[in-house]
């Protein structure tokens, strides 16, 4: 998907970029954007915007309907040529390359700039749209959410998170926001649930983890979707990615958030490594994050 943008952005001209932001601009009013709207909202000429649509269609950067009205709307092809364009200007990014990781909820590429990056571009939305918004904070309060609404604010709450974390907890440091993407540093490693851990690891690297997310609560945030997916091991310890449904501490949901993940992470060791991690009160750990008294996860392990 976002491999075949990336080909076509140096044959996209800039009356393009008018076009796909004026349908962007419209669909903040309604899913598909009438045609007669699109002069007004590009800024181009009637004749310009048809000629444009014809090149953006046949890129597979808009999709056409036509209901009462001839309409169109952005595909995710589209919205990340918008973002692509804005680093390309800024620039954030200089050259797309290879896929990290494509996933329900986020594609993630190397791209390159004055070091290599990983940009993610967040997909939330775009398929099982009902069930995303269901579980979404940030989209529980409308009536009408679109696709590029939803994945935009998972964007910015986990780029805000980041920001408001990075460098005093462990998580990828953030280079730069637009629309759904985030640039990032590249994390080099490999996730929790591939890691092979040696059994003098396994107490050490659960202790680090919850270390971690108790650094991260006492600067404001409960990441609220811990698990061993995202969670990255390395010779340097551990990072933590995948934020965009994190929480701030204050929010009136947090404590049961965070007791939630700090369950999933230790239920994880014990599935895994039951020789290692038997009895663990995670209720008094969730309690000691809390309040600022956790040090060590031997003390809430039972002999």
């Amino acid at each position: 998907m976002v491999r075949n943008v990336a080909d076509e952005m140096a044959d996209l001209e800039a009356e393009d970029f008018y076009l796909l932001s004026g349908i962007e601009h419209g669909m903040r009013f309604s899913e598909y954007v009438n045609r007669e709207k699109l002069p007004e909202f590009s800024r181009l000429t009637a004749e310009d915007v048809e000629y444009r649509l014809d090149r953006c269609e046949r890129r597979g950067l808009v999709e056409r309907k036509t209901i009462q009205y001839e309409g169109f709307r952005l595909t995710f092809e589209g919205y990340d040529a918008l973002a692509l364009h804005t680093f390309a200007e800024r620039e954030t990014v200089e050259g797309m390359g290879s896929s990290l990781g494509v996933g329900k909820e986020s594609d993630v590429y190397e791209v390159q700039s004055y070091q290599p990056f990983a940009l993610k571009f967040h997909r939330e939305g775009y398929t099982e749209f009902r069930e995303v918004n269901r579980e979404r904070e940030y989209t529980a309060d409308r009536e009408h959410v679109s696709w590029m609404y939803t994945a935009r604010k998972a964007a910015e709450n986990e780029y805000g998170a980041l920001e408001a974390l990075y460098p005093d907890v462990s998580v990828p440091r953030p280079v730069d926001h637009n629309r759904h993407a985030i640039v990032m540093e590249r994390l080099d490693g490999v996730e929790l649930e591939r890691a092979a851990l040696e059994s003098q690891q396994v107490v050490p690297i659960m202790e680090l983890i919850l270390s971690e997310m108790a650094t991260a609560y006492e600067a404001g945030y409960v990441h609220a979707d811990m698990s061993e997916y995202n969670l990255f091991v390395d010779t340097d310890g551990i990072t933590i990615f995948d934020w965009p449904q994190a929480v701030p501490a204050a929010h009136e949901n947090s404590d049961d958030l965070l007791g939630r993940d700090v369950e999933n992470v230790v239920g994880y060791f014990q599935r895994k490594y039951p020789g290692k991690v038997d009895v663990v009160d995670t209720d008094s750990i969730a309690d000691a994050i809390i309040d600022g008294s956790f040090e060590r996860v031997d003390e809430y392990m039972e002999d």
